[in-house]
């Protein structure tokens, strides 16, 4: 049964990750919660499951021109400055603080979903 609950929760973070809204998000509440992972060991399966669902779904992006190069560049320079040393600080943090940190960044951003008007987004061409 645990087997059949994982390969359903992949195919719909799969899905998810594949419209590009936080697929991965998803995988570690569930891993946190619900398969008894500890967070800082389910961020490291959700970086695993990064590499192999993003392709996919940049793939579909670009072909539908929805990838701002100029953001891209500047996200990934700064991504890649940053993440040495959030990696190791989130191994030195307590994993406790670490899944609260990490629960309410999830609230805040559904809050935003849910309660914030969206900017119509014009025609990618």
């Amino acid at each position: 049964m645990k087997i059949a609950l994982a390969i359903l929760v992949g195919l719909a973070t799969g899905v998810i990750s594949g419209f590009g809204i936080g697929g991965g998000s998803l995988l570690i509440v569930y891993l946190t919660a619900f398969a008894a992972v500890d967070q800082y060991t389910a961020g490291g399966i959700n970086l695993l499951y990064f590499l192999c669902c993003a392709p996919t779904a940049l793939i579909s992006h670009i072909r539908n021109r929805r990838v701002e190069w100029k953001a891209v560049i500047w996200c990934a320079v700064a991504g890649v400055l940053t993440s040495a040393l959030s990696a190791w600080a989130a191994g030195a943090i307590d994993t406790d603080l670490l899944r609260r940190l990490f629960g309410i960044l999830l609230v805040y951003i559904g809050c935003r979903e849910l309660f914030c008007q969206s900017k119509k987004s014009g025609s990618h061409t």
